[in-house]
């Protein structure tokens, strides 16, 4: 099996992280999540219904839209925590969500987990010398965020490979069962740090902003 990448860049200051990343992971689980599957018997069943729930930002100009599962978000706000927590504030870092399915493998070996879609976001943090800048970045990060989001969906609408539709007793081979009102993909959270940011993204976004106080 192919698996699908996909990369995503963001530049923000350090008080817009947890915002930017939560926005752009719950864009991707929105459209990789399923209501609950009732099993009638073997093969047939019922899918549940998927609420959403609008989001303002707080530290950006931007509004996303989530499922509506408290049990969901507090697994990713507790992924992001950490990535921001280890992220420095003129830092660079990179957090992924990778999509797999599981392949039984016979006793005593464990399950083979198969990624088919990874998302990776690259994240460069930069500091802001005033409140000026830091409004203008505040629309400029809202601006890029709303591009991502629309770039999230026009891939994910593209006709490719998806698990099939499970079985019963193979459901928890495909989705994620553990939460009790939406059922994701099985998925995993990972990220990883790099010590200091590049000086050209730094100096590109001093740019934009010193370019729109021009106006």
């Amino acid at each position: 099996m192919n698996c699908r990448s996909e990369v995503l860049e963001v530049t923000v200051e350090a008080r817009q992280v947890e915002e930017a990343m939560l926005a752009l992971l719950h864009t991707i689980l929105l459209h990789r999540s399923t209501g609950k599957f009732h099993y009638k018997k073997e093969g047939t069943y019922s899918i549940g219904t998927v609420g959403t729930q609008d989001i303002d930002c707080d530290f950006i100009d931007f509004t996303f839209v989530r499922v509506s599962s408290e049990e969901l978000d507090r697994v990713i706000r507790k992924a992001v925590s950490e990535f921001k927590d280890a992220l420095s504030s003129d830092g660079m870092g990179q957090i992924s969500l990778e999509f797999y399915q599981k392949k039984k493998s016979r006793w005593p070996f464990s399950d083979e987990c198969i990624p088919w879609e990874v998302w990776s976001i690259k994240v460069n943090v930069v500091n802001l010398a005033n409140e000026q800048e830091r409004q203008i970045c505040r629309e400029k990060v809202g601006e890029k965020l709303g591009e991502k989001v629309i770039n999230v969906v026009e891939v994910i609408n593209r006709h490719e490979y998806l698990p099939k539709m499970p079985t019963q007793s193979e459901v928890d081979n495909v989705f994620d069962t553990s939460l009790k009102d939406v059922q994701p993909y099985l998925y995993k959270i990972t990220y990883q740090i790099t010590d200091s940011l590049g000086t050209s993204v730094s100096t590109t976004m001093r740019r934009l902003i010193k370019d729109t106080l021009a106006l």
